[in-house]
């Protein structure tokens, strides 16, 4: 896999001894859509502004676009929307564009016209002479999409790019992102809705506290974790769940007193029809039943429930070394 950015052991310390990077490995390939997600205060968006050099890392090794993290000829050939973004309320959408383009270097003839090509892009073209003052949050997103595209960049970093967008603004958002990889650019995107990251990602990574916990895609994952699911029309007993694994000998079987699913891990269907004989035999009627994935939000909950209590390794590795100097 080609890099656009390969970093090592980023780090992040606040004067406050606030450990917000604990040794941070990342790897983004050419051309995908690259996800990052985590809970509140996992490191998401300390770690964009690292990459971004909006704030200066504590340490960090690795390239981004092949050049040093930092190097103003790579920069110039990224695109970026900050989270909190707030551009001037009394520009209008175009003069926004312009501006940015102007900003990146690009040649005048060139930023007006891109400027009208993207609001077209981002379905922004009626309101292209209304200020931004007049804006809801989804039309303010969709503009600070298109400003991160003026330069015409390799790479296109968007910090929740979807916050405050209703659901038909998101879908929008993904056919963008989507025509985006088809243009052969890299997205990098950090964000919390799950969901949306699932439908377009190649790639994601799992922070907490301050750790990369999980890298790769959904199927890498999700690896030994599929299985056969059967769910119940009611809830099942422990006697049922018992039975199902009787029936089933050498497959592992989870399933809850209470609940009304039973999950075998394999993906042999055949395997499983003594399980679902087992189940009529009791008269428990099987509402449906299938092959199952866990969704990129149990992947999610699995990592922060695994790790309640904070990095410890990476605690501790802080108290015991110097703080490195800054890159």
């Amino acid at each position: 896999m080609s890099a656009v950015i390969d970093v090592q052991g980023v780090e992040k310390m606040y004067r406050r001894k606030v450990h917000a990077l604990r040794g941070v490995d990342l790897q983004v390939g050419a051309g995908e859509i690259f996800g990052l997600l985590g809970p509140n205060g996992a490191g998401k968006s300390t770690l964009v502004k690292v990459l971004m050099t909006v704030i200066s890392a504590t340490k960090c090794k690795g390239t981004m676009l092949g050049k040093k993290i930092g190097d103003k000829s790579a920069l110039t050939q990224v695109g970026y929307l900050p989270e909190h973004h707030n551009f001037p309320k009394y520009l209008t959408s175009r003069q926004v564009l312009r501006h940015f383009g102007a900003m990146s270097g690009v040649d005048r003839k060139t930023r007006n016209t891109r400027a009208d090509e993207l609001l077209e892009v981002v379905d922004m073209t009626d309101s292209a002479s209304h200020k931004l003052g007049t804006y809801s949050k989804g039309m303010r997103q969709r503009i600070g999409i298109a400003q991160a595209l003026m330069n015409d960049p390799k790479l296109v970093v968007l910090d929740e790019p979807t916050d405050g967008v209703d659901p038909i603004g998101r879908k929008d958002i993904r056919e963008i992102l989507l025509r985006l990889k088809g243009e052969g650019r890299t997205v990098f995107l950090n964000s919390h809705l799950l969901s949306e990251l699932e439908m377009v990602c190649d790639r994601v990574a799992i922070m907490v506290h301050g750790l990369m916990r999980q890298q790769g895609t959904i199927d890498e994952l999700t690896q030994g974790r599929s299985g056969f699911r059967i769910k119940t029309g009611s809830a099942i007993d422990e006697q049922t769940i018992d039975a199902s694994k009787a029936a089933v000998p050498g497959v592992e079987c989870a399933g809850r007193p209470g609940e009304n699913t039973i999950v075998f891990k394999t993906n042999d269907a055949q395997a499983v029809q003594p399980a679902i004989d087992a189940l009529r035999a009791r008269s428990v009627v099987i509402e449906s039943l299938g092959a199952h994935r866990p969704s990129l939000e149990d992947l999610f909950i699995k990592a922060v429930n695994e790790h309640p209590d904070g990095a410890r390794p990476g605690a501790q590795k802080a108290k015991k070394g110097k703080r490195g100097a800054r890159s």
